[in-house]
């Protein structure tokens, strides 16, 4: 079920999507991923995005965040609508506002964990030493502050992914948008990470999404979207039966 009739923008939402379809070309064909996607994400919740494997969960919040552009559609995040922006003004617009944690971790190999975790802050301009500082103390939150001068091949999967996460928080964002965060952790340091998220990233003017497979965090959500076949069949607090 779809939530937002195609229309008014309510002000009180992180995120107003409308109408958003994305097609593909492969080959002479296109294939439509996503099918006149209408919803809003509320500031304030944690807001979970479910379905199977190429469903368009990904595809859905490349867009809501101003990476992927839609085929058509609209998307404001925080009142701004992202798509009118320039390229620089897009890419300066989530610097500012949004913090990304990625399935795949895109650290900087040459650098170490606690620089790793800063680079959002001295994009912003913030002096290099200040910076890590202030990464540390997250890295610290997530039990790997001990690593904060290795390098990312010196660490482990699961502690590349917490580096991953304390960049994307260390900005305080105003929007944080996961692709499975807690895939490559034990159950404890699952539940860590999200006990930080809803700290960090949960507040009445911030708002956090979440890709996950995970049904060990499931309970931790505000909502739950689902999405099949690129289009939203369940919006509610709890899984739907059968899921």
């Amino acid at each position: 079920m779809e939530t937002a009739a195609i229309g008014g923008y309510d002000p009180q939402s992180a995120i107003c999507a409308r109408g958003i379809t994305r097609d593909f070309q492969a080959g002479q064909t296109t294939i439509r991923v996503l099918h006149g996607i209408n919803t809003d994400i509320r500031s304030g919740e944690m807001t979970y995005v479910v379905g199977e494997s190429g469903s368009g969960k990904t595809t859905l919040i490349s867009i809501m965040c101003g990476i992927l552009y839609p085929t058509d559609g609209e998307v404001k995040v925080f009142g701004t609508d992202i798509y009118k922006l320039t390229d620089t003004q897009l890419v300066n617009f989530r610097l500012n506002n949004i913090g990304f944690i990625f399935q795949q971790y895109n650290l900087i190999p040459s650098i170490d964990a606690a620089a790793n975790a800063a680079v959002p802050l001295i994009a912003q301009g913030m002096g290099v030493e200040q910076a890590r500082e202030r990464a540390k103390v997250l890295l610290d939150k997530l039990n790997i502050g001990d690593q904060a001068d290795k390098l990312p091949n010196q660490l482990s999967g699961g502690q590349q992914q917490r580096v991953a996460i304390a960049r994307a928080l260390v900005h305080e964002p105003r929007l944080v948008v996961c692709d499975e965060p807690t895939a490559a952790l034990d159950a404890s340091s699952g539940r860590r990470v999200m006990d930080l998220l809803r700290e960090v990233a949960v507040a009445p003017d911030r708002a956090c999404i979440i890709v996950t497979h995970d049904n060990r965090i499931f309970d931790l959500a505000d909502r739950i979207i689902v999405l099949e076949d690129g289009r939203i069949t369940h919006d509610g607090k709890e899984m739907p039966d059968g899921h």
